[in-house]
């Protein structure tokens, strides 16, 4: 059974501006995620509501940040992008 999948601002925006062939990447990586929200792993400090899945597009290391309501079976993609300040960008 897979868990219900919200976007917020900032992810519809940079979705928005990836190319098409890390659109359907992407588009495969937050099947996995509804489908097992374990998949991801959870971040620690600063971001510690943060879980993270990461997956290869185009030979580049791509990160998708989510955050779940275990008891709403709720996940909200919080961030999409490469890994180069992924985790810089968040923290704003």
């Amino acid at each position: 059974m897979s868990w219900e999948v919200r976007q917020t601002r900032r992810f519809a925006r940079a979705y928005k501006k990836l190319h098409d062939n890390v659109v359907a990447t992407v588009d495969d990586a937050v099947e996995v995620v509804s489908e097992n929200p374990d998949v991801g792993e959870k971040k620690k400090g600063d971001l510690a509501r943060l879980w993270v899945y990461k997956f290869r597009s185009q030979g580049q290391l791509y990160l998708l940040g989510y955050t779940r309501e275990d008891e709403l079976r709720l996940i909200y993609l919080e961030a999409v992008g490469p890994h180069e300040n992924f985790y810089r960008d968040l923290k704003r």
